[in-house]
């Protein structure tokens, strides 16, 4: 096959190749960038594409491989190591920790609820925020493990009825 033939049939499947970049990725941006790193790669390795094969299930193999690999790459990159004594691995996105105005008037807002809340359901309900495990809130607390679920569970539902505006 020479490579004109090679690039016009590449071509003749982009209608193809753009419905399954955009069933991959259900955006029209991304499936966009898909598709162009998808030719990218198949015309730099043109080379390696084998005249009698497939090119149809070809380029569709190479869309695939670079979606996953792109989707495992943005995944690792989210990853984070938590320095804690049992080193667990968090995902969370970076953009979790941006600060502006509005958030620091939600947090405000939210605070100022859980502290109108009365003593025994606030002090469960802030240690369980704080990253306290029920069992350790039941020990300090001196009260069983079952209270204490019930208790951050009529917390939570308090404060849903008490800040619908944020929901």
């Amino acid at each position: 096959m020479t490579a004109i033939d090679f690039n016009h049939q590449l071509i003749s499947l982009e209608s193809k190749l753009s419905r399954f970049a955009l069933s991959l990725t259900s955006n029209k941006e991304a499936a966009q960038d898909l598709l162009q790193e998808t030719y990218f790669k198949a015309l730099s390795h043109k080379d390696k594409f084998v005249g009698y094969s497939n090119l149809k299930a070809w380029a569709f193999t190479i869309m695939k491989n670079t979606f996953i690999n792109n989707y495992r790459k943005q995944q690792k990159e989210n990853t984070h190591n938590d320095t804690t004594k049992n080193m667990y691995f968090l995902n969370m996105s970076k953009d979790i920790f941006s600060i502006t105005p509005d958030t620091e008037f939600t947090t405000k807002e939210i605070l100022k609820q859980i502290d109108s809340l009365q003593d025994e359901f606030k002090q469960p309900f802030k240690m369980f925020l704080a990253g306290y495990k029920y069992k350790e809130i039941s020990e300090e607390l001196g009260v069983k493990i079952g209270t204490v679920k019930s208790r951050i569970f009529f917390t939570r539902k308090k404060l849903m009825k008490s800040l619908k505006d944020f929901q």
